[in-house]
């Protein structure tokens, strides 16, 4: 059974849960440049990181429930985060968890791996 609230990681994609359903995945994959970060939902690209100051994300074709939407865009600033600065998991998982806290999200903050659930 899934959990009420969280997110769950396999590899680059996550999965957020609420209300104990699922929305996922989201993903992200480095442009072919290799200056940019591309984000995906369910497959298709929603947005992309460039730069510290040019940053696009779009999610509202999806129709997601508001607070699916932020808690994603959370994860995903923590991802680009992680990635440009080179920090490793755990401090990672650190970050995301401060940044949902702080947001109001902390139910959020159970994280898992792999693709099992239960």
């Amino acid at each position: 059974m899934l959990p009420a609230h969280g997110i769950r990681f396999d590899q680059t994609r996550f999965w957020v849960v609420h209300r104990r359903r699922e929305y996922g995945p989201f993903d992200y994959e480095w442009s072919a440049d290799m200056y940019g970060i591309e984000f995906t939902y369910l497959g298709r690209k929603f947005g992309e990181y460039c730069s510290d100051v040019e940053i696009f994300a779009d999610l509202k074709e999806f129709e997601l429930p508001a607070t699916v939407v932020e808690v994603a865009s959370i994860a995903i600033g923590c991802v680009v985060y992680g990635l440009i600065h080179g920090l490793p998991e755990h401090k990672r998982e650190v970050l995301l968890f401060e940044r949902l806290k702080s947001h109001g999200h902390e139910k959020f903050s159970d994280f898992r791996s792999g693709h099992d659930v239960a």
